[in-house]
């Protein structure tokens, strides 16, 4: 079970994970924030989080897993922003596509400590926003995790127990072969 939880977006993927997290009892305690104002406000009155903050930064203080969830091109200054609030051996992941660029524009930003895993959950509908998510979107689903070179493989393992006990197939490899796959399909 993962003591904290922050997720970075709660829109369908976001509030999914929030959602499944609650439902498996895989997260303890689920701390969330969003851009505006007005998302913050729903995330809190649909109740998927424990706590809903005004910026990333506040959100992944204590935060043993820190998913962000939000566009790929939005990633790197995210990481900028949360990277000194980070704590050691957290796990730094995200949910993005492409990892070749997710790892190029995060990776520089991860303290030393922290384990920087990339995700892709294979998973999602036409929908977006807080009220899209549900429990169920990555049951059966599969979860791409895409290490970068020299991870704890312990975290690797961490990070996959998660997404399984959220009822996703997990599967691992490297940045560039995900994004060739992914390609090619």
């Amino acid at each position: 079970m993962v003591q904290r939880l922050a997720l970075i977006g709660t829109g369908l993927i976001g509030g999914s994970i929030a959602r499944a997290a609650r439902a498996s009892g895989s997260a303890k305690t689920i701390v969330a924030t969003a851009r505006s104002a007005e998302t913050r406000k729903r995330v809190a009155e649909l109740g998927f989080a424990d706590q809903v903050t005004e910026t990333s930064a506040q959100a992944v203080r204590d935060a043993d897993l820190v998913i962000v969830s939000i566009p790929v091109g939005a990633c790197g200054p995210v990481a900028k922003e949360i990277g000194p609030h980070l704590k050691p051996g957290a796990i730094l992941s995200d949910v993005g596509s492409v990892k070749g660029s997710v790892v190029r524009d995060m990776a520089p930003f991860v303290p030393k400590g922290v384990h920087f895993i990339p995700a892709h959950p294979v998973a999602g509908t036409e929908n977006s926003g807080p009220d899209s998510g549900f429990a169920e979107l990555f049951v059966n689903r599969w979860c791409i995790l895409t290490p970068v070179e020299g991870t704890d493989p312990a975290a690797t393992e961490k990070l996959a127990a998660f997404w399984t006990a959220l009822g996703a197939n997990v599967e691992t490899m490297t940045p560039d072969h995900h994004d060739l796959v992914l390609a090619v399909t």
